[in-house]
Order: C-alpha cells, then structure tokens, then sequence
C-alpha cells in the first residue's frame, strides 16, 4: 500500500529519508501533484513538500526571496505582485495540457526548472536560483548558495539540483532573485509567414537592439487557439516587448519598420499581450483533453522549423514554435514515435525531446527523456551515487531540461 508521507519541517523529512534508505524503501518525491504521470514504477511511497510552506524572507530592495519548497506557487506571485516584481523566467503550468490536478509550488518550480517564453533572454528557472536548503539520500540536511546575489558560496551546488526532478535531494528551502514588472507591454504581429520565414524574420529581430523578451511562431494549424482567435488570420509570428510605456512605443516603431519586408505587421495591446504569452508558455493549443502524444523539443533556433518540415513527411505532426523557434512543441496524431523524433534531433546537430503527454501505456512503453550520452550518463550516475547512494530517490514523473 502506497503511503505519502508530509513531513512539517527538514527535520521530519530527514528522519523520514533515513528509515527509507535504511530499508531500501524508495520514494517517489512529489511537490504540489502538478506533474505526476504513470510512468509504469511499481508501488512507492511519496515524499511530499506539502507541509513546508510559507514565505520565510523578502527583500524587496535587493530583490530576492526565500520560501520553503512547498509554498504554493500563487502565494509567491501574489507578494511579488503587491511590490510590482516577478519571476523572469516565467514558470509554465501544464496542468491543462497534462490533465492533471494539484497545486504549483516554488520547490517543485526549481526542481523541474520550469521555464517559460522568456528563458531565452532572461534565463531558466536555474539562473535565478540563488541557494537551497535540502535532505540528501542518506538523511542529512543541507545548505547551499546564499541569500544575496553577491554570496557564490555553494552556487554550482544550487544549479545542480535545480532541473534534477527529486532524483538527487528534497528540496525544503530556496532562495531565488526576481525582476520588476515591466510598466507595459506591447507584441508585434506579422502574419502569414511559413515556419522558415519565420525563423528568418525572428533572427532578424534579435538582432536588433530592441530588446525582445519573447519570440514565437504559431502556424496556421494553432494560431486560431490563441488569444481568443483574435490574431489575424494564417500564420503568426510574435515578438514581444516590454518596458517603460514610451520606450516600447519607440522599440514598437523601429522592429516594424524593419520587419515589413517579411509580411503584413500588426499589434497586440498589453492586456492582449499578456494573454497571448500565458497561452504560449502553458502549451494552449494542444490543452484539448485528449492523450494524443506532446514532446517537448529543444534545439538550435534555426534546426526547429527543419525538424518539424523531416517529421512532417514521415507523419502526422502539428507544432509551434517559442525561444525563437530553438523550443518546438510537437502534438503527434497517434504514435508517439520516439526514435523517429531523436533521429532526426540527433541529424539536426542534438537537442532534447521530452515525452510530456501520451497515454499510459505508452508513457510506459516510451524512454520519456532524452537518451544521454556515455559520458553525461556516467558522470550523472557518479553524482547520483554522492547525493543518493542508497537510490532512495526516484524523482518526479514528468519535467524539464
């Protein structure tokens, strides 16, 4: 019978690491449920964050914030919201795309490294990680990293974990940096460009000294999905900008300007702005209730568009496209059909591809993350065996590169 365990504090956490490991009992580590697939393990017991949560320092002034791992996402951003400051990397919710439930937390944000449209300029979840506190495989309660951005200590330690899905440690404590909220907002449509062209004009753009914080392209099979079909018809290209209100007016002018040779330009306001880049980041399009297959693929911006075009001619995919076109989101009409999907990852010059969504039986079935090569695979194992020597942690089924 499987047992969850909630431990209210690092010490109860600890002791229940401790008798794990002393038994060869694994646990499945689990923040607030947002992600948790059947992946095919047998019965375990569960590790859970629930039971740490609370807000333990803000300082607004320096920009930096420490809670326990499983304070809920929500009562961050709500403290955040009230000093006018955010998290850069956008975390994304995949509830709606995955079909499940819970609540996001702050560990399990950092665990999974959830990073949204913005990562390709501001950096992954990782990048704002500052230091952590957490029980490794043996039961001991560790600190890492710092509060202040100036204090390296332990800050390769604290990058480490973060993106390690709970294979390593329990994560209890982080401490991360945060960035003002823009005054406003504003996204540059061009319409009607094929995935190439789009590459093209998205380049073109971030080459510019305008400061794009979000590129995506959305084809003609997804555009109609986002911000309520009101983008114009076809093909969609989007960047976005942020910033003081007359500054994004001046950046606005000059990225159309530059851009009009590549199709039709249009404009989203902020309030459209800001909807626009939520649907991006949590996958909008393919939340459609089915378990049709979803990879997440990251690759060289300019090899996304080719990879979709390889798959396209051996089988059914639909795709769009965000960090200018190096993060391609791939539904699949029937089979998942991983070797075909890596082969061509592995032509294209490497990248990853996660299997986010699929039916039981094939997630089962499935390798669900990318195939490592040797010698990542032995210095992972290596590392696993410092953290972890028992095996006691098994991780979180589903999560992010």
């Amino acid at each position: 019978m499987t047992m969850i365990h909630d431990p209210l504090s690092e010490e109860a956490a600890s002791r229940i690491v401790r008798a794990a490991a002393a038994s060869s009992a694994p646990l499945e580590i689990r923040g607030g449920g947002t992600r948790t697939l059947p992946l095919g393990q047998a019965s375990r017991d569960v590790l859970s964050s629930a039971g740490l949560s609370g807000i333990v320092a803000y300082n607004p002034a320096e920009m930096t914030m420490t809670a326990k791992s499983g304070t809920p996402l929500d009562e961050v951003a709500a403290a955040l919201a009230e000093r006018r400051q955010m998290l850069a990397f956008e975390p994304l919710d995949l509830r709606p795309v995955l079909g499940t439930g819970g609540i996001p937390t702050i560990g399990g944000v950092f665990a999974t490294n959830a990073s949204g449209p913005r990562r390709f300029v501001a950096g992954a979840a990782r990048d704002s990680l500052l230091g952590v506190r957490f029980v490794n495989g043996t039961g001991e309660i560790v600190k890492a990293g710092g509060r202040v951005m100036k204090n390296v200590t332990g800050l390769d330690l604290t990058k480490l974990l973060a993106g390690s899905r709970g294979t390593l440690a329990f994560l209890t404590e982080v401490t991360f940096r945060l960035l003002p909220v823009a005054e406003t907002a504003a996204t540059i449509v061009i319409s009607g460009l094929n995935d190439a062209e789009a590459a093209a004009a998205m380049a073109t753009a971030m080459s510019m000294s305008v400061e794009v914080s979000g590129a995506a392209h959305l084809p003609e099979s997804v555009c109609g999905r986002f911000v309520g079909g009101r983008l114009p018809e076809g093909a969609a290209t989007v960047l976005r900008i942020e910033g003081l209100a007359a500054s994004v007016a001046v950046r606005a002018e000059k990225l159309k300007t530059a851009l009009a040779s590549f199709g039709a330009i249009s404009s989203l306001n902020a309030e459209d702005t800001g909807l626009l880049w939520r649907e991006v980041r949590d996958v909008h399009p393919y939340a459609d209730g089915t378990a049709r297959p979803v990879w997440r693929v990251s690759v060289a911006p300019t090899a996304g568009h080719q990879l979709v075009a390889a798959l396209r001619l051996e089988t059914g995919v639909d795709a769009y496209f965000d960090w200018q076109g190096g993060l391609a989101w791939l539904r699949m009409e029937a089979d998942p059909e991983a070797e075909l999907v890596r082969r061509y990852i592995k032509a294209l010059g490497g990248g990853h591809a996660t299997l986010m969504r699929a039916a039981p039986a094939v997630l089962a079935a499935t390798p669900v993350f990318q195939p490592q090569a040797e010698a990542i695979e032995l210095l992972s194992a290596r590392i696993k065996e410092k953290f972890d020597p028992a095996g006691t942690f098994l991780g979180v089924s589903v999560g992010e590169a």
